[in-house]
């Protein structure tokens, strides 16, 4: 990628161009749906999609990016984006186009079209998985892609959003993830009582995390680091160290009573101050590194 970024000397500099009023569009998802494509802004979700991107034509796979939007001022701050960029359409674009473009009002100087990258749910579950977030009816795009954060910094295998959650694809929603969504499997429209039948079959466990569970959650590490260290004693009522999808609720009602039922456990994670509970991006990466730690200890 180099500064002109396309034959003509000068950039794009028309914000109602037909163009830009097409990367425009994929801010909404009936254009995303239609054409399979969606929106990363900023340099940080930009620069995961463009290592991605590479990884997989270097494996001979098709890429991921198809079209990069930068200005000026970002390709001097960032100038790697010149090589990541390679196998993609480039452009250099004004601010004003960049901000025509964007969901955001200041959308940090680069926008890449990305295709889809979900993968079904078999792939996930035949590839062995130890850890799995799974959202259910999670309607937030915030609070989705906080969670798929988390769930990348634990080391999740993969991250599940049930059908009736949100687009994951949401710009929000991708901002959210700070390129995270670019890191691991991530399967879209999930049938929560199929995907605990099939976890079950293949020894994954299922723990749901409800704020009124049985188990305590740190009580059921204590029981398991003790077990660890000992090499003996009674058995916990559950092994953090297995496989495990964990379950997170919507974030207003929480899990349903019938995807209650789907899980071996209800795991609830203690709150010793004033408050009612946790929200759920911080509950989930509780879930998530109290199973990491077990995993790898």
């Amino acid at each position: 990628m180099n500064k002109t970024g396309r034959p003509q000397d000068s950039p794009l500099s028309n914000p109602r161009a037909d163009r830009v009023r097409d990367v425009a569009k994929l801010a909404g998802r009936p254009a995303r749906l239609k054409r399979g494509h969606f929106l990363a802004e900023g340099p940080q979700s930009v620069r995961e999609a463009l290592r991605l991107h590479q990884e997989r034509l270097a494996a001979g796979s098709p890429g991921v990016v198809t079209d990069v939007y930068a200005s000026e001022a970002c390709l001097d701050r960032f100038p790697e984006f010149e090589e990541l960029a390679e196998g993609t359409n480039a452009w250099l674009a004004t601010d004003e186009v960049l901000a025509a473009m964007a969901d955001t009002v200041n959308p940090q100087g680069i926008i890449a079209v990305c295709r889809f990258v979900d993968v079904s749910l078999e792939s996930v579950l035949d590839a062995g998985p130890r850890l799995i977030a799974v959202l259910c009816q999670v309607r937030d795009p915030g609070n989705a892609g906080t969670v798929l954060r988390a769930a990348d910094s634990a080391g999740a295998d993969a991250v599940v959003l049930t059908g009736s959650s949100v687009d994951i694809y949401n710009p929000k929603a991708v901002r959210s993830t700070a390129g995270s969504l670019f890191h691991l499997p991530v399967v879209l429209g999930a049938e929560v009582a199929h995907l605990a039948e099939a976890c079950k079959s293949r020894g994954i466990g299922i723990l749901a995390a409800d704020g009124y569970g049985s188990l305590n959650l740190d009580a059921l590490q204590d029981e398991n680091a003790r077990r660890r260290l000992t090499g003996s004693g009674p058995d916990s009522a559950y092994d953090l160290g297995g496989p495990t999808a964990w379950l997170f609720g919507n974030e207003a009602q929480g899990l349903s009573e019938a995807e209650l039922e789907l899980a071996d456990h209800r795991v609830a994670v203690p709150v010793y101050g004033a408050a009612e509970s946790l929200n759920l991006g911080t509950a989930a990466t509780v879930c998530l590194y109290a199973s990491a730690r077990s995993q790898r200890n």
